[in-house]
């Protein structure tokens, strides 16, 4: 049986459409099923990158670049709940549709409840898991609040006031751009060329170092005297403001 043959008879026949250029993390421990959704999205041009486990599934959601998670309910380090709470927890907006074996009421309404954007029930059609994804997509992400917030971290554009847990935060302009950089991308790593780009409007090169000082200057003004730090550094990568610990 060739490949094609081989998700045809797992999902059923898939109607013609144009390719679609999206990016989606699959977190799916069972590899037959991993090979068959990759294979099935990768015929419509949707790039599909499968982790098999839930926490590095959890570390690769957070780091942001996809347009849906799609996660198994069921994996075999922590379940999919787990990874869908902390998700959402870390203030993550990816759209997650959690697939399942179980289709009682009580899965869905749990799944709905702790943040999931949609439930299938396997097995299931190709076609019904495309629409699904290209509803998802469309849904705006990142629709302008007048407040961002992290934990006890808040900014409000209005007024541009910073305040950690209720103290106010006195921020030069360039300190205030770049916290608002890190806030806007809250929970996903960004790097010292995004870095660069968005807020000193200039090519990463001799930026690095100038970099790495305001964000020593951010930390002395909003991590340094609480317990929980927010800016957090991941070596060779960037940077992310969130509450999660890496």
């Amino acid at each position: 049986m060739d490949d094609a043959s081989a998700y045809e008879l797992a999902f059923g026949p898939s109607s013609e459409r144009q390719p679609s250029a999206m990016r989606i993390l699959l977190i799916e421990n069972d590899p037959g099923q991993a090979s068959l959704v990759s294979l099935g999205l990768g015929q419509f041009g949707i790039a599909v990158e499968v982790v098999s486990e839930g926490r590095r599934g959890l570390k690769r959601a957070l780091g942001g670049g996809y347009e849906v998670v799609l996660l198994n309910a069921l994996l075999p380090d922590v379940d999919g709940r787990h990874v869908l709470v902390e998700l959402r927890r870390c203030q993550a907006s990816v759209p997650v549709l959690v697939i399942s074996a179980r289709d009682e009421v009580g899965d869905r309404v749990r799944a709905l409840n702790d943040g999931a954007d949609d439930f299938l029930v396997k097995p299931f059609c190709l076609d019904e898991l495309m629409a699904r994804l290209h509803a998802l997509a469309r849904r705006p992400q990142n629709l302008a609040p007048a407040v961002l917030q992290v934990a006890d971290l808040r900014m409000d554009l209005r007024t541009r006031r910073v305040e950690r847990a209720g103290q106010a935060v006195a921020l030069t302009a360039k300190e205030y751009a770049l916290l608002g950089f890190l806030l806007k991308h809250r929970g996903a790593v960004v790097t010292r060329a995004m870095i660069a780009e968005h807020v000193w409007g200039q090519h990463f090169g001799s930026f690095s170092n100038v970099i790495d000082v305001y964000i020593r200057y951010l930390r002395a003004k909003i991590d340094a005297d609480y317990e929980l730090k927010l800016i957090h550094t991941l070596r060779g990568v960037g940077y992310v403001l969130s509450e999660c610990l890496y």
